[in-house]
C-alpha cells in the first residue's frame, strides 16, 4: 500500500500472489513456506504499486512492515537461510514447549514470559536443534519473518521487543530478552539480533534492494509489526479496553489491556503491544483460530471450484439460502494445526450432523461460517478472563467480514458491535511508518481520516436460534476434546 501522508488515502495498493499463498507440509501438522517466496512476492506487488501510482520513488518518504507472526527463520554467517521457515501453525513444536513449561515451571513462566513456550518460535527453534543439528550449527541469527524482509531491503539483522514477545523470547518481568528460556533451550543469547524501535528509524534501504524495487537508497524502514499487533494499530487500538479482530487465513481477536495478565493455560496469549513503554504499558491479549478464511477457501478450492468457478460472493450467497444454525449441521473448523484455543490440540476439522436427504451445498458453506465465529465466540469468553470486554469491536472491511453471514453471526453471537474500517493491514503498516518518521506527530494526526463505513449489531430477533446452535457446536467441541 502506498499512503499519501497529507491526505491519508491510498495511492495504489496490491497484493501478490493471486491466489493463497501455498503453505508446505511434509508431514501432518507441518507447516513451512520458502523466505525467498515471500520476498519474491513482495517485489511483484511493490512493482505493481509503483506502476499504478505513476509516483516518483523520491517522494516515497518511509516503509513500514506486517508480517506474519511466530515463524521462524534461520541464518547463517552469510546471510543466507538455511531451511525453510516453520511458520505460525506448524504443530511440530507443541511437547517441546510443553516440556520446557514444566521443567521452568509454570507459575515461573506465567510470571516472567505471561505465556507458556508452547508452539511457539523458540520452541519450533528447538525441534531444529534437536532434529537438524547440522543446520542449528550453521545458524548465526534467527529472525521473525518480519525481521528477515526488513534485513532483505536493509542488510541489517534486528528484530523488537514486540517480535521477541511473539516468540515467547522476551521476559516482561525483566524488561529484556528471556534469558530462562534460552537457557533451557540451551540456545546462545548471539542468537537472537540486536534490538531496535518499534517506531523510529531502524535501518535504511540498502543499495542492492532499492535496484530491486526501484525505490530510492537511503528510504528508512520506520515501523515493523506483527501482522495482528499491526491490525490493530491499522484500526487505531492502542488504548485499554480497545478491541480488534480480523478473518484473514487464521482468526483472531485481540484486546489491549495496561496489565501484565495472563491466562494460566495460555489458550489465549499476552505480548508486547505497539505503542508499550515503561511509562505507559501497553500488552496486547490475542485469540488465534488457525482454522479460518483457509476453511472457507478449502471448500472453495475442493468443491466449488470442480466444474464452476464459484467466487466467495456466490459462496456467500449460496449460504444466505440456508436458515441460522444450518439446519443442524455444525462444522468444527480445526483443520489448520494444532490450536492454541484447544490447549494445542489437534482435532483437524470435523462435519457433523449433515443428513444426505434433508442438507446441501448452502447448509456446508453456512456450518462452515457460523462454526468459524463459534470458535472465536469459544476463545473470546476466555479471554474475558483476563479482563478483555468486546462490547465493540474494530475490524477492516476485509476477507470474512465481507461475508454478511459472518458479520452478523460475529455481532450476535459476541453480542458486540462490530465496526467495519477503510482500513487494512498494509494501509496500518503505511501510517505506522509515518508515525516512525515523524512525518505525524502522534497517532491521533496519522488516524484522523480513519472513517466507519459499515456497522453491524446483534440480530435480536433470532439471537435464540444463534445460541441453540452455539450450543450443540459446544456440545459437538466438547465430545470431540474427549476422544483427543
Amino acid at each position: 500500500c502506498l499512503l499519501n501522508a497529507q491526505t491519508g488515502t491510498t495511492v495504489a495498493s496490491a497484493f501478490s500472489p493471486k491466489i493463497e499463498m501455498e503453505i508446505i507440509a511434509a508431514q501432518a501438522g507441518w507447516a513451512e513456506q520458502h523466505p525467498s517466496a515471500w520476498w519474491e512476492n513482495l517485489k511483484i506487488a511493490t512493482n505493481e504499486v509503483l506502476i499504478q501510482s505513476k509516483i516518483s520513488k523520491t517522494d516515497i518518504k518511509a516503509i513500514g512492515i506486517s508480517y506474519q507472526m511466530h515463524g521462524l527463520v534461520c541464518i547463517d554467517k552469510a546471510g543466507e537461510v538455511l531451511r525453510p521457515s516453520i511458520i505460525w501453525c506448524d504443530s511440530r513444536a507443541v511437547a517441546l514447549g510443553n516440556k520446557a513449561f514444566e521443567n521452568i515451571g509454570k507459575e515461573t513462566c506465567l510470571q516472567h514470559l505471561l505465556n507458556s513456550p508452547g508452539n511457539f518460535t523458540a520452541s519450533k527453534l528447538k525441534w531444529v536443534k534437536d532434529n537438524e543439528p547440522g543446520v542449528f550449527e550453521k545458524i548465526d541469527k534467527i529472525l521473525l519473518p518480519g525481521d528477515y524482509i526488513a534485513y532483505k531491503l536493509s542488510g541489517v539483522l534486528n528484530t523488537t521487543s514486540t517480535g521477541l514477545s511473539e516468540g515467547i523470547l522476551w521476559d516482561f518481568k525483566e524488561n529484556d530478552i528471556a534469558h530462562l528460556l534460552l537457557k533451557e533451550y540451551q540456545f546462545p543469547a548471539s542468537i537472537l539480533p540486536p534490538l531496535v524501535p518499534v517506531f523510529g528509524e531502524q535501518s535504511v534501504l540498502s543499495a542492492t534492494a532499492a535496484a530491486d524495487l526501484n525505490l530510492e537508497v537511503g528510504t528508512p524502514i520506520a515501523y515493523r509489526a506483527g501482522d495482528q499487533p499491526n491490525n490493530a494499530l491499522s484500526l487505531n487500538v492502542l488504548q485499554p479496553g480497545e478491541v480488534a479482530t480480523t478473518a484473514g487465513t487464521s482468526g483472531v481477536i485481540y484486546g489491549v489491556s495496561d496489565q501484565a495478565k495472563y491466562d494460566p493455560q495460555s489458550r489465549v496469549n499476552t505480548f508486547v503491544h505497539v505503542n508499550h513503554t515503561a511509562t505507559k504499558p501497553r500488552y496486547g491479549v490475542l485469540l488465534c483460530i488457525n482454522g479460518t478464511g483457509i476453511l472457507n477457501s478449502w471448500l472453495k478450492n475442493n468443491f466449488f471450484g470442480l466444474n464452476s468457478l464459484m467466487s466467495y460472493p456466490e459462496l456467500n450467497a449460496l449460504a444466505e439460502t440456508v436458515p441460522v444454525g444450518a439446519e443442524g449441521v455444525t462444522f468444527l473448523p480445526f483443520g489448520n494445526g494444532a490450536e492454541r484455543v484447544l490447549g494445542n490440540k489437534d482435532l483437524g476439522a470435523q462435519l457433523l450432523y449433515s443428513r444426505f436427504n434433508t442438507h446441501k451445498a448452502g447448509h456446508i458453506l453456512r456450518a462452515a461460517q457460523e462454526g468459524i465465529v463459534f470458535a472465536l465466540k469459544y476463545g473470546l469468553d476466555i479471554m474475558k478472563t483476563v479482563g478483555v470486554q468486546a462490547n465493540t469491536v474494530r475490524a477492516g472491511k476485509a476477507n470474512m467480514f465481507l461475508s454478511p453471514i459472518f458479520s452478523k453471526t460475529f455481532a450476535t453471537i459476541c453480542q458486540a458491535q462490530v465496526e467495519l474500517y477503510n482500513t487494512d493491514g498494509a494501509q496500518g503498516a503505511a501510517r505506522g511508518a509515518g508515525v516512525g518518521a515523524n512525518i505525524y506527530k502522534d497517532f491521533s494526526e496519522a488516524f484522523s481520516d480513519l472513517k466507519i463505513i459499515e456497522t453491524i449489531t446483534p440480530d435480536e430477533k433470532n439471537k435464540a436460534q444463534y445460541e441453540d446452535a452455539y450450543g450443540r457446536w459446544v456440545k459437538a467441541l466438547d465430545a470431540a476434546m474427549e476422544k483427543n
